[in-house]
């Protein structure tokens, strides 16, 4: 501030301003007062009249030191507005100010000289209220200490969207420093985030003026690209007093481990939820084929994008599975399952299912077999590639694909290395991590259990198969009258053999004995067990005895062998008188088929199961002339789990009834018809058909 009482009392000023209120001036309560070169106020805007008490009418033209200055005060203020106008400087500091009710009020001025394009020389002086500039320096520290120390990120943006503010926090959080954020739109400075979602956050806040708060938004960082962080973003409207809108502010908070705690809570979740799954999906069946599907499925897509289950050969062939603990091995690739998006290439680089193949010692699945530890390369590279698939024209299919991770894991199951579960992410973008590993460690041990017993279940049944089949007949041999064919159909995969069986004896005087029988129960025992039995048949059989005796003997030799019961048919055929006599041990009736007449099943005495006991058995005696038919079968052909036996039965012989055909399309025609996939027990089945000696004809040897 400025007086110039030396200056003319009647001097005019060369022009009155006033200004209006609301400018950035009075918002920050600042005084601006503009003098002549005579000293004259031609300037006094709205805060001045607030500071000093005069309207501008009252100021306006009048001396400045006559209206604000004490006498006292007069030459300082002479010798500082002097001291101005001649270009010596600025000058700033606090002084006494004379207000309009009389009171003496201390105001910091700063005052600078103007000069206008006519070389004419003012005075600008700016002045506030010591108390209120105090105010204004602590709230604007204030203010830079909260954006410059906040752990908040702070940014500000232009209406275009532009940076124009950023604080240390959002340089951290962004991990980009100042520089690459100011004059730069958003989508300039961080193409890593999902800048399409934000921008058009900010575009609404800038035209709703409603704040969007809260808004959380994940991606990885230049400065931290192998982990994801996560923010927590609002955004408002900046206006001014007047209501310019002069573009958005922005807060993030940095919420990464809030997230990945959340992550891991839902993976946890994930993983205990693929465990149950697994518990109920893998092991259904002792298919060992069915159980390594269900395992690579289960991995689909939740741990993996695929998934492949590969078993060492010689578990499966009874051969030494590993040639040496660090050397190559021979697996056979038992199962591939792929998410639905997973590129066709990494699904044709996956070893075929059924093939069996050679895998070098450097073959990451190998290392993994051969160590019986977990191998995971969790960022794969152009080399891990061929370590990874079988050939070099694979590893570039896998390269295609963009496989980035690989997890294999041995299968192991009582001490015992059986194969290899191989897991590969190419649409996951996350890498595997420990938990993986343990996770599929835990799969691969649930499923290693359930293959070995199928691995196992095979092994018996392969040998009881085998040793129910040696014992068998192979190739009935021609015999006199009878046409004959049949068939032995062992249960499904998924149980176990039973002892069903047939047979088709010599007897003297060109007769011929028909036997079919089932042992109750399954397995190598009731294989035995009918084996047994089928020798002490042929050898009762050789002495030409009634059917009820042989019956007699063979029910005393199956008590004595504390065996189960076995139910069984035994029939002599006589093609010289065409009679036939035919005995029961507990067995379903035969079918007898004869032309032009509805097949029926013969009456005969039930009598016991073998083994019962002191049960006597007769003998029936009934014609069997050319061009009749005789089925003997047992209870695997007819017996289901949801009809009735009596509904059945009639449906058996409603197929027998029906058109002429071959002994050995009526045995497949059965098989097909009566017979259902998956059925849980054994047919033996053994038919008939009485001819004159001369059209007599060997059985199909393709039929057991």
């Amino acid at each position: 501030m400025c007086s110039a009482e030396s200056f003319p009392a009647d001097a005019e000023p060369p022009g009155k301003v006033t200004s209006e209120p609301g400018g950035l001036l009075d918002v920050l309560s600042v005084a601006a007062v503009v003098l002549d070169g005579d000293g004259r106020i031609i300037l006094w805007s709205p805060y001045a009249e607030q500071l000093f008490g005069y309207s501008a009418g009252e100021a306006l033209g009048q001396f400045a030191g006559r209206l604000l200055v004490h006498d006292e005060h007069l030459d300082l203020v002479l010798k500082l507005f002097t001291r101005v106008m001649e270009g010596e400087g600025s000058w700033s500091g606090a002084f006494p100010v004379r207000h309009k009710d009389g009171s003496t009020r201390l105001a910091e001025f700063r005052n600078m000289r103007l000069e206008d394009e006519h070389g004419a020389l003012y005075a600008l002086g700016l002045a506030t209220g010591h108390t209120a500039l105090r105010k204004v320096e602590r709230d604007l520290a204030l203010s830079t200490r909260l954006i410059s120390q906040s752990p908040i990120g702070l940014a500000v943006t232009d209406t275009d969207l532009r940076y124009v503010a950023v604080n240390p926090a959002l340089e951290k959080i962004n991990g980009l420093p100042a520089s690459e954020h100011l004059g730069r739109h958003v989508r300039e400075a961080l193409p890593f985030l999902d800048v399409d979602s934000i921008e058009a956050a900010m575009r609404e806040v800038l035209e709703t003026g409603v704040p969007i708060l809260d808004q959380e938004s994940v991606g990885r960082i230049p400065a931290d690209p192998d982990r994801e962080h996560a923010w927590s973003v609002s955004f408002y409207r900046l206006e001014a007093a007047r209501g310019k809108i002069l573009g958005v502010a922005v807060s993030v908070v940095d919420v990464t481990e809030r997230h990945r705690a959340a992550a891991e809570a839902a993976r946890a979740r994930r993983n205990l939820s693929l465990v149950a799954e697994a518990s109920i999906r893998i092991g259904t069946t002792l298919d060992l084929g069915q159980t390594a599907r269900e395992l690579a499925e289960t991995c689909v897509p939740e741990l993996a994008d695929v998934a492949a289950v590969d078993i060492l050969d010689g578990i499966l062939t009874g051969r030494p599975a590993l040639a040496s603990s660090g050397g190559p091995a021979l697996v056979r690739a038992m199962a591939v399952a792929s998410a639905a998006d997973t590129p066709i290439e990494a699904v044709r680089a996956a070893d075929p299912p059924g093939e069996v193949a050679r895998y070098d010692a450097d073959r990451l699945v190998t290392r993994s077999v051969n160590s019986r530890r977990p191998v995971r390369i969790p960022r794969v590279d152009s080399a891990d590639l061929l370590s990874i698939a079988r050939c070099p024209e694979d590893a570039g299919l896998l390269g295609r694909a963009g496989l980035h991770s690989y997890l294999a894991v041995p299968l192991m199951a009582r001490g015992e290395v059986l194969g290899a579960l191989d897991l590969k992410r190419t649409q996951n973008p996350e890498p595997f991590t420990h938990d993986d590993e343990v996770l599929a460690g835990e799969l691969a041990a649930r499923a290693a259990v359930c293959i070995d017993n199928a691995r196992w279940y095979e092994s018996q049944r392969h040998a009881a198969l085998t040793l129910q089949r040696s014992l068998l007949p192979e190739h009935p041999e021609p015999r006199p009258g009878l046409q004959m064919a049949y068939r032995y159909q062992p249960a499904s995969i998924a149980s176990e053999i039973g002892g069903d069986w047939f047979d088709v004896i010599p007897l003297t005087d060109d007769k011929t004995a028909l036997v079919v029988g089932d042992v109750m129960g399954s397995g190598i025992s009731a294989a035995a067990t009918m084996g047994q039995l089928r020798t002490a048949t042929r050898a009762f059989a050789e002495l030409d005895l009634e059917p009820a005796q042989v019956l007699h003997h063979l029910d005393h030799i199956a008590d004595r062998m504390g065996q189960t019961i076995t139910t069984c048919i035994y029939a002599v055929y006589d093609p010289r008188n065409n009679r036939c006599l035919i005995s029961n041990a507990g067995h379903l009736p035969p079918a007898l088929i004869r032309p032009g007449e509805e097949a029926e099943l013969l009456e005969l005495p039930t009598g016991a199961p073998l083994g019962v006991g002191e049960v006597p058995f007769c003998t029936t005696t009934f014609s069997l002339l050319p061009g009749e038919e005789l089925l003997l079968y047992t209870d695997g052909l007819v017996e289901t789990r949801n009809q009735a036996i009596d509904e059945r039965l009639n449906s058996l012989l409603a197929f027998l009834t029906g058109p002429p055909r071959s002994l050995e399309e009526t045995c497949d025609d059965l098989l097909y018809t009566l017979r259902h996939p998956g059925e849980h027990d054994d047919v033996a089945m053994l038919i008939v058909r009485a001819c004159p000696p001369s059209e007599e004809a060997a059985p199909d040897s393709s039929g057991a």
